[in-house]
């Protein structure tokens, strides 16, 4: 590539962060059904795959889950394939097959088609999260949160070499980091942070923090309500859906989470710096 500055120019040698599909197919008593399409950063690929399924409430339990595995083509001298994952479960049993019976795609920018409606997520039975202090759930430190930017920053290490990724990552109530993700798709980074604890059989995520690179998308808001996250965090704005969805599960959202400034656009309870 060819750098310029002010009146000079080059031919310098550049990083880039990887981006190639990746093709989920749930596999149920030995029948592949193709699920979506993603581009992604490779790397922990089947904690991508465990972590959409568990946001599209595709997999509801470890329990049903047997193994993830790369796809192997006989017609290929069984070559394995790393750019598709098989999923196969354990049980068939509530598993709605019905939405598997369409192809879909998902882009590094803009999230699952079809999925940006508040009426989809009552349809799956999600709880509302809201704030449990009667069950001892603590309120997070302002010095907590206004921490959480330049942990993040200082952990991605994909970034720093290429600068051109997003990031996810999972803090306990103290500001911990204890996982992060790092992927060109935002959503990408959120499922594989949700997939690891998906396979550790971790879920849910109550009273944790995630705070995530860019803004807060409804798709972001989605998964981060179904992983049970109390609070999430993002550098830049949310959406007026991610908003409204977040309000109506009792999700604390903060925005604009740079240096000692930040906006808590629902569940201000949960943050002690605004304790009544």
């Amino acid at each position: 590539m060819w750098a310029f500055e002010g009146t000079t120019s080059s031919a310098r040698s550049d990083v880039l962060a990887t981006e190639e599909p990746l093709e989920i197919r749930l596999v149920i008593e030995g029948l592949r059904h193709p699920v979506a399409v993603t581009m992604r950063t490779p790397g922990a690929d089947f904690e991508l795959a465990a972590g959409f399924l568990f946001s599209e409430g595709v997999l509801k339990s470890r329990e049903q889950l047997r193994r993830i595995t790369y796809c192997i083509e006989p017609d290929l001298d069984d070559e394995q394939r790393f750019n598709i994952v098989n999923v196969e479960l354990a049980t068939v049993e509530a598993v709605d097959l019905t939405p598997l019976e369409r192809h879909f795609s998902v882009t590094s920018a803009c999230g699952v088609c079809g999925k940006a409606t508040l009426e989809a997520l009552r349809v799956r039975g999600l709880a509302p999260i809201g704030f449990a202090a009667e069950q001892g759930e603590r309120r997070i430190a302002r010095g907590v949160l206004t921490s959480l930017p330049e942990t993040l920053r200082r952990a991605q290490s994909i970034f720093h070499t290429t600068g051109g990724v997003h990031a996810s990552a999972l803090f306990s109530p103290d500001g911990e980091l204890m996982a992060i993700r790092e992927d060109v798709g935002r959503h990408n980074a959120m499922d594989k942070l949700i997939g690891c604890a998906f396979l550790e059989d971790k879920l849910p995520l109550s009273g944790h923090l995630l705070m995530v690179s860019g803004r807060s998308s409804f798709e972001l808001v989605q998964k981060a309500i179904a992983a049970g996250v109390s609070v999430l965090c993002s550098v830049s704005a949310p959406s007026s859906l991610a908003v409204e969805l977040a309000r109506e599960f009792g999700l604390t959202l903060v925005g604009f989470l740079r240096g000692p400034a930040f906006k808590v656009y629902t569940g201000v309870e949960r943050i002690a710096a605004f304790e009544r």
